[in-house]
């Protein structure tokens, strides 16, 4: 079995940079780029049955980003034997849909995984490659631990001026106010927390995203809807040959969304920050 992997990069960390001002993908994680620290997973692997043949990593999409993360990235990668491509402009789909382009055409399986997710154990991606090669679709997932409820989003009702405000002019009109409610409590029992990689059979994958509709969250989903066209459980019932597999995962294997995931992730890999080393000792 051929693998190849594809590392989507060309997010803009807005969620991270709210608090960071800088891409989460830089940080330093003991001395290298959680960047660096996610490609090089797939190096430590180990298997008679199937081996890494193609990665590649897709960053940002236009020019000046991208002339950037080159500049700061290339040469490391280029070490590992990764690939580098431009990614899409606006959704995560349009990304890995160019990195497929770039990914070897004797790959027999094609892994996705998040470019912020280093703390992936070794343990747990050999599982899901083993798995990979008698099922089409494999992913790992966690169960949700917390209560679950779906709600729906209303305009707050109106209410009385405030007194105090007037006095101080800051009582001008605005604009509606937005509320949520609890619309149900879902049953956690069957709800899982999926993570990447997410491995799939070259084939599948690349038919999925031959579909006029590739909106989604992860690629699971596109290989879902093409699963579920093609083979409708509602007729020929749910298997592992035409549903998505998830296998138990690891709540290591955070993904890196707020500055407080960075310093999880350090724990979790017992490395330090730059701010934790003598000043000639950082990168």
């Amino acid at each position: 079995m051929k693998i190849g992997v594809i590392i989507p990069a060309a997010g803009a960390s807005a969620r991270y940079r709210t608090e960071a001002q800088r891409s989460k993908l830089d940080e330093d994680l003991g001395g290298k780029s959680v960047l660096q620290r996610s490609v090089e997973l797939f190096t430590k692997l180990d298997s008679p049955d199937w081996t890494v043949t193609s990665m590649v990593v897709a960053g940002p999409a236009s020019d000046d980003a991208f002339t950037e993360f080159k500049q700061r990235h290339a040469d490391k990668l280029a070490i590992l034997g990764v690939t580098l491509c431009r990614g899409g402009l606006v959704h995560r789909w349009e990304t890995v849909k160019n990195a497929l382009a770039a990914i070897s055409s004797d790959c027999t399986h094609i892994a996705v995984h998040d470019a912020a997710r280093p703390c992936t154990p070794v343990e747990l991606i050999e599982r899901l490659f083993d798995a990979a090669m008698k099922h089409p679709a494999v992913v790992p997932g966690v169960p949700v631990p917390d209560t679950i409820k779906r709600t729906i989003e209303i305009d707050a009702p109106a209410t009385g001026r405030d007194p105090l405000a007037a006095i101080l002019g800051d009582d001008a009109p605005s604009g509606p106010k937005r509320m949520r409610l609890v619309d149900a409590t879902l049953d956690r029992a069957d709800v899982y927390a999926i993570q990447t990689p997410q491995v799939f059979r070259a084939d599948l994958l690349r038919r999925a995203y031959e579909q006029s509709d590739l909106s989604s969250t992860d690629d699971a989903s596109l290989v879902e809807r093409l699963l579920s066209k093609e083979n409708p459980p509602a007729k020929v019932g749910c298997s592992p040959e035409n549903c998505v597999v998830v296998l138990e995962a690891d709540p290591r294997n955070i993904k890196i969304t707020r500055l407080g995931d960075l310093r999880m992730a350090r724990s979790i890999l017992g490395v330090s920050g730059p701010q934790d080393k003598p000043a000639h000792r950082r990168f």
